[in-house]
């Protein structure tokens, strides 16, 4: 393994947050597309919102990989591991669900890609919801706790965070 940087990293800086902002930001497109096709009975709005919930499902893996092997290095001093426990489990829990939830909405545009029932809506609704924790969890790892900032590693370095 190369050897660490001042963030405790063996490339320049956090990769984690940069795809999973990606993913975030395809799960509420997929969502806001579903929502505006359904209201407005814009088809093609269903359109966008399937491949948007497919490039997210592919991309949440790459998000969790670099996030546990971030984790892994962060070397999470006790105030910061409930945090940093509660973000990776959720963080699994939504790379499952979406998939799931892409795999049913793969299912519902084969047989109309018109429609998007209301049951569906409501399940989407509970994955936004597990992102909108998760970005709350994701901001108590990095602003509260500042996992990965170079004075917390170094703090670490120098045992002053036990």
């Amino acid at each position: 393994m190369p050897p660490l940087n001042n963030q405790n990293l063996p490339y320049p800086d956090t990769m984690h947050p940069v795809v999973v902002h990606f993913v975030i930001a395809m799960v509420f497109f997929a969502y806001f597309c579903d929502i505006t096709g359904y209201l407005s009975r814009n088809h093609r709005m269903f359109e966008v919102s399937w491949w948007n919930l497919v490039l997210a499902s592919v991309a949440i893996f790459v998000a969790v990989i670099f996030g546990q092997i971030e984790a892994a290095l962060a070397q999470p001093y006790p105030a910061a591991q409930p945090a940093l426990n509660w973000h990776t489990i959720n963080g699994w829990s939504i790379s499952g669900i979406l998939v799931a939830i892409t795999a049913w909405r793969g299912i519902i545009r084969v047989r109309d890609p018109l429609k998007v029932p209301v049951v569906y809506l409501g399940a989407a609704t509970f994955l936004m919801c597990l992102v909108c924790l998760q970005i709350y969890l994701g901001n108590l790892v990095d602003w509260v706790y500042g996992l990965h900032t170079v004075p917390v590693v170094e703090a670490m370095k120098q045992g002053l965070l036990k």
